[in-house]
């Protein structure tokens, strides 16, 4: 007799999840992919860790996903590491607040689709830079001059990045915690570059914000600002790293001239959870506790 043709059904998957809460269990999953992890590397930090959550989601046959919530910086953010479908796992259970700035590798851009509202899903690039590759920018020249910003600034600094006419808000703590450089030129702060992230005691630090205002771009001016803040992290950090837009080639060339090189690609994007009240999780996590009582962990099948 002939086998049926009809398709098999997918075998489901069974995987815990739990949180992980001492940075030298989450370390062996971070260090392996240092370039794309740089931001929940920081976090291991003592001052930055308490600020974070880990959750862990091991399949049965050993795949692992981490699902990674910090509440630290500017807003709540989300990173997510791992085979994909564990990541689906932490998120059902997992979603985090109804907004956090994401970042995925891009095989995790359907799970995250599925859970969260993502207004930006353009491919970039992860760069990084080593002191022994760094080439400093050339001179500012007379007409502008190269500052550190301080928590005083933050007035100039939100009149910036609000230039185009999205409203800012920055609070001055971002300059105190981490490195911000401006350029000044006819007495205004007319360029920026900032720190999404910055964590000497970890080596790590990731260079963000980096904004020209439109009347004064074509100059040069990101280099300078990117090249003042990257000097600075390098003194204390052994690997920085930034992300910027595949397609920007006038940017990825910039900071090619800076010493950086292409990591590896995926995605940066705020997210909005689809769940608003998140109750599904709610009842998600309950059942999943129930399944999991005797292993002390929640227990999801996909």
């Amino acid at each position: 007799m002939a086998e049926t043709a009809l398709p098999v059904g997918r075998a489901r998957r069974t995987y815990l999840v739990r949180p992980l809460t001492t940075p030298s269990a989450l370390r062996p999953y971070l260090e392996p992919q240092r370039p794309y992890a740089a931001f929940a590397i920081a976090h291991l930090a003592p001052r930055l860790f308490p600020l974070s959550r880990f959750f862990l989601c091991q399949g049965e046959d050993g795949g692992w996903g981490i699902v990674f919530y910090a509440r630290s910086g500017a807003g709540p953010s989300l990173l997510t590491l791992g085979e994909a479908e564990a990541v689906e796992a932490g998120l059902r259970l997992h979603p985090g607040p109804r907004y956090s700035f994401a970042t995925c590798r891009p095989e995790h851009l359907d799970a995250l689709r599925r859970h969260f509202l993502l207004s930006r899903e353009r491919l970039m690039y992860r760069m990084g830079v080593t002191a022994d590759g760094f080439r400093p920018p050339p001179p500012a020249g007379p007409t502008y001059q190269v500052v550190r910003l301080r928590p005083r600034e933050i007035g100039a600094v939100n009149r910036l990045y609000g230039a185009e006419g999205g409203f800012t808000s920055y609070p001055a703590r971002v300059l105190e915690e981490g490195v911000y450089y401006g350029v000044v030129a006819a007495g205004r702060l007319v360029a920026i570059a900032g720190t999404h992230v910055f964590a000497p005691e970890e080596g790590v630090a990731v260079v963000g914000n980096v904004y020209t205002h439109p009347d004064w771009r074509g100059r040069g001016l990101a280099t300078l600002v990117t090249g003042a803040v990257t000097q600075e992290l390098l003194r204390s950090c052994s690997n920085v790293y930034l992300t910027v837009e595949t397609e920007n080639a006038a940017a990825v060339q910039v900071y090619r001239k800076l010493g950086y090189r292409v990591e590896c690609t995926l995605y940066e994007t705020p997210a909005l959870r689809r769940e608003p009240l998140g109750l599904l999780s709610l009842l998600r996590r309950a059942a999943a506790r129930w399944r999991g009582r005797s292993l002390g962990a929640e227990v999801v099948v996909l």
